[in-house]
């Protein structure tokens, strides 16, 4: 099931990357709004500014890392990390698709 999961979600990013711009943008403001409610608390969401939790990595730098597409079996399923601080988060298909695509869109 973990493959379909992720399979769906990296094939929905490809797919809204091929839509018209304007559900582009809705795509990615729905992932923004994500981020901003549900990480910002600790994270940097945007594409300046520092981490308010010194440990937790700017979203705009996320890339670098690994592929942000990779992230969606992760965010499906219940993002968990190795240290304390980080709550466990599950976001639905769609939550996870749109916060994905905000991701992919600090990229440039």
């Amino acid at each position: 099931m973990r493959g379909l999961a992720r399979a769906l979600v990296a094939g929905g990013v490809v797919l809204l990357w091929a839509t018209s711009g304007s559900a582009q943008e809705a795509r990615v403001k729905r992932g923004e709004t994500i981020a901003l409610t549900t990480c910002a608390r600790c994270h940097a969401v945007g594409r300046v500014g520092a981490s308010p939790l010194a440990e937790a990595p700017a979203f705009r730098t996320l890339h670098r890392r690994y592929p942000v597409e990779d992230l969606g079996e992760a965010l499906a399923e219940g993002i968990a990390s190795g240290h304390p601080t980080m709550p466990e988060f599950r976001f639905d298909a769609d939550e996870a698709d749109a916060l994905i695509v905000y991701l992919k869109s600090l990229e440039r």
